[in-house]
């Protein structure tokens, strides 16, 4: 069966389904195949949930008429989105980079919400298989999709253009993660700059920080609208003091931005979005509440509160990149009891002990109260006695035999750490 035939029929029924637990009344369930299961094997069951097709890849599961059997359903999935984007002549904004995707990503659609009907990606479904269910949620209401897009490997960001063919593009910023997967920043580099050729190549415009040379470097020659703290960008601003929260002042509109955002790191993730939003006329009042109300979530630069003790918690992931910025970030916040609650950070491949090592040495530079690494890549390393715990059970009997009170705590590690379950030990 042709693409064109799969669409007509996707055009009927609309919803898209990959998981036998949501499946919704006459959906087209894909099944998918993953490392440890075959998503065939589901097409049964699928059918009596209520799909009223299933596409497979294996001719002993295309059972009756409701199974569309294909040479790979993957890819069919992919060619169906692909084929459906280009049904839609809207601005289609790739975002892709090392940190701040999907704050970046919600700081958007936030502000774009306040006069567009905006589509952007659910969470962080960004791979092979969220960025073309993200397209395919696109439907005739929406005026702007916003596209995030991950990558751990080399070339994906090129093929998940070929697949969204953004129209707009932002990379947040480009350093070291997953290098397992990538061998060396070089390609790191030309993996995430793939979004700013692809934007190029549909005569589209890219959203670029003045204050990156190296995206600035790989962005010339091509239509951009600049943002950052230089007077030359086309839309600038300041970062304001503040013990935590991220204030930002725009001399053009003399407007100051409040947030919830811990860090000036996060000034550029928030002049991305009043760039993006000055750009499609969205009115300054406007994006000055959204930015201001915004209140991140998912465990991206959360400000909690449990007793007496204050949480900066950034666990969802954690790379070399991201991990400078938050203990530097955290160094400068006035506070008289800081504790350094850190997990590993993963996917380093040959680098994990030179990285890890690296943060120590940071860390030896600042003078916190107290400092806990996690795991076994900082056991690794050469500490100072009595920083290192390998394991989380471990930590959470001594965190507890402890009884900290009064402090100020910053907890990040890579996402299988799951550092967020430390605050349960308070």
């Amino acid at each position: 069966m042709s693409i064109e035939d799969i669409y007509r029929i996707y055009s009927q029924h609309s919803e898209i389904c990959t998981d036998t637990r949501h499946i919704k009344k006459n959906c087209l369930f894909f099944c998918l195949k993953g490392e440890h299961f075959n998503g065939n094997t589901f097409a049964s069951d699928a059918l009596k949930k209520g799909a009223a097709y299933v596409i497979v890849d294996e001719e002993a599961y295309a059972i009756n008429p409701q199974c569309i059997l294909v040479n790979n359903v993957l890819q069919t999935l992919q060619d169906l989105a692909h084929y459906h984007r280009k049904q839609w002549h809207i601005p289609i904004l790739g975002i892709t980079g090392t940190n701040g995707k999907t704050s970046t990503k919600e700081l958007i659609k936030t502000v774009l919400s306040k006069k567009y009907t905006v589509l952007a990606t659910k969470g962080n479904l960004n791979n092979h298989i969220g960025v073309p269910l993200t397209l395919l949620s696109i439907h005739k209401e929406v005026e702007i999709a916003v596209v995030e897009m991950g990558a751990n490997h080399a070339h994906e960001i090129k093929d998940l253009c070929q697949i969204a063919l953004p129209n707009f593009g932002i990379i947040t910023n480009i350093g070291k993660a997953h290098l397992e997967g990538f061998r060396n920043i070089e390609t790191i580099i030309e993996t995430k700059t793939a979004l700013y050729r692809s934007v190029q190549e549909s005569k589209g415009k890219i959203f670029i920080h003045i204050d990156d040379t190296l995206l600035m470097e790989h962005g010339k020659n091509i239509p951009q609208i600049t943002y950052g703290s230089s007077p030359e960008a086309d839309y600038y601003g300041k970062v304001i003091p503040d013990d935590m929260k991220c204030k930002v002042f725009l001399p053009q509109t003399n407007t100051l931005l409040s947030t919830h955002l811990v860090g000036a790191y996060n000034f550029s993730n928030i002049m991305a979005a009043i760039a993006v939003g000055q750009y499609f006329k969205v009115p300054i009042s406007d994006i000055q509440q959204a930015i201001s109300s915004y209140i991140p979530t998912n465990g991206r630069s959360q400000i909690l509160h449990k007793g007496s003790n204050t949480f900066i918690l950034d666990a969802y992931n954690a790379n070399p990149s991201s991990m400078i910025q938050a203990i530097k970030n955290f160094a400068h916040i006035k506070h008289d009891y800081k504790i350094l609650l850190l997990g590993d950070m993963k996917e380093l491949g040959a680098d994990s002990i030179q990285e890890h090592q690296s943060m120590v040495d940071l860390i030896k530079t600042y003078n916190f109260s107290s400092v806990f690494l996690i795991g076994p890549e900082f056991a690794k390393t050469e500490h100072p006695k009595g920083w290192s715990i390998e394991s989380m059970e471990k930590a959470a009997e001594i965190i507890t035999a402890k009884k900290l009170y009064h402090a100020m705590i910053l907890v990040k590690g890579s996402r299988t750490m799951q550092m967020e379950r430390m605050l349960d030990y308070f």
